[in-house]
């Protein structure tokens, strides 16, 4: 009969791997992301930009920021509004950085 199961070191090409986190200057600080359970996501990257749907009162909003600007935010500075409901999901065009769209629980692009 033949041993199922190997007694000693397995090998794994991902065991001498660690992890280092992330500097506080190379992190965005004071951000409220949304808190919709939606089937999609909160954010969205670009070469140029990154944009976050936040969670606040009366319609939906997203922030878009340069990628260079990381550290404490101002949470008003880059604020896009436009929707009456809550944003659920951002797409950035495929073929330009500058154009961004957004659809939101009251059924509007």
């Amino acid at each position: 009969m033949k041993q199922l199961w190997f007694r000693g070191v397995r090998s794994s090409k991902f065991r001498h791997v660690y992890g280092v986190p992330a500097k506080r200057e190379g992190c965005y600080d004071n951000i409220k992301i949304t808190k919709n359970a939606h089937d999609s996501h909160f954010c969205s990257i670009n070469p140029k930009f990154v944009a976050v749907v936040t969670e606040v009162a009366g319609g939906g909003t997203f922030l878009v920021l340069p990628i260079s600007s990381t550290g404490r935010l101002d949470f008003n500075s880059s604020r896009v509004t436009g929707h009456r409901g809550p944003v659920l999901d951002i797409k950035w065009n495929p073929f330009n950085d500058n154009i961004i769209a957004s659809c939101s629980d009251d059924c509007t692009v």
